[in-house]
């Protein structure tokens, strides 16, 4: 393993540089900065890296992105990027059901933007029924983590 560190601290090494000065060229050109927005030192990597001659392994079974990606199944990471915001619709005049608003603040929303001047609380709630598996798995982890944080309720009250 120490082995493997080596190789990616040295590949890093390498690319840094070209990425710290494709990441300024980029953000730099006006249209450039508009296309690409906050994404813009993750395509400046990729550029980097192939200027370096790095290659990489895409996966398709890497990275689960809820709410997008609706089955947990056998990934490795969970890429929390995108607001989870559901209404909360009536049917069979009874049962709850989560139904995913498409960029509109739900009635049930889980966004890390919510949480800008601090960390979420512990024991989020967690969505209605009908929601996908993705997005019920990462709102538990979520609490799994903050639940076996020391002292996270200090971070929060802060």
């Amino acid at each position: 393993m120490a082995e493997l560190k080596c190789l990616f601290q040295s590949l890093l090494e390498d690319i840094s540089p070209v990425w710290l000065n494709v990441s300024l060229k980029m953000k730099d050109d006006p249209k450039t900065d508009k296309a690409f927005g906050w994404v813009l030192e993750m395509y400046a990597y990729a550029v980097a890296s192939a200027l370096n001659g790095v290659r990489h392994t895409l996966r398709k079974d890497f990275m689960l992105q809820p709410p997008w990606d609706l089955e947990v199944g056998k990934k490795f990471i969970i890429h929390y990027t995108y607001g989870c915001d559901y209404s909360l619709k009536v049917e069979h005049s009874l049962a709850v059901c989560g139904e995913l608003t498409y960029g509109k603040i739900g009635e049930w929303r889980f966004d890390k933007r919510s949480y800008l001047s601090g960390p979420p609380p512990r024991n989020l709630s967690l969505p209605p029924p009908g929601v996908p598996e993705s997005v019920v798995r990462l709102v538990k982890m979520v609490n799994e983590a903050t639940a076996n944080i020391p002292g996270w309720e200090t971070l929060t009250s802060g």
